[in-house]
């Protein structure tokens, strides 16, 4: 009798593990999720070099920031990409609410640990330093991402796209 109990426990234990672990040759991304997403800017100043960080909506409190090591990609310095125009094209994460850092990338990558967010908050140089912002769709979207950014923004067809600021 404890034997039976012991098979029928082990049977329904493994019947409840793999009940949820199937596999599917379906896609099981959501729809419309097809990658990161493109943001093209323009900034009130010269911010090229300097770290981005990410507030809150009321732009009191930090939300988001990087650790040093963050900011390399493929062994280089994650720089924002020049565009045609005098817009970025952002290779950090940035949003309407990011703002930027008096340490540049350069200097930033250097620092030993991650500074504290109070830290961080005090060196923030512009908590709204954005003209103009757009979701320029997904990477995917793309073929040469550069070349037709630039066509796109060559033409003036920026404002086909979500603008966020």
């Amino acid at each position: 009798m404890i034997r039976i109990f012991r098979l029928g426990a082990l049977f329904i234990t493994l019947t409840a593990l793999f009940s949820g672990c199937h596999s599917s040759s379906k896609n099981t991304k959501p729809s419309g999720v097809t990658g990161p997403g493109v943001i093209v800017y323009k900034t009130t100043d010269n911010y090229f070099f300097h770290v981005p960080v990410t507030l809150s909506q009321d732009k009191k409190t930090l939300v988001s920031y990087p650790a040093p090591s963050d900011l390399m990609v493929n062994g280089e310095l994650a720089l924002p990409v020049k565009l045609e125009g005098g817009y970025l094209l952002d290779r950090r994460g940035i949003n309407e609410n990011s703002a930027f850092l008096k340490w540049t990338y350069y200097e930033y990558s250097r620092l030993d640990h991650t500074p504290k967010p109070e830290e961080l908050m005090r060196m923030i140089l512009d908590k709204d330093p954005f003209t103009e912002m757009y979701r320029c769709g997904k990477k995917s979207e793309y073929k040469d991402m550069i070349p037709e950014l630039n066509e796109i923004i060559k033409s003036n067809k920026l404002s086909g796209f979500s603008r966020l600021k």
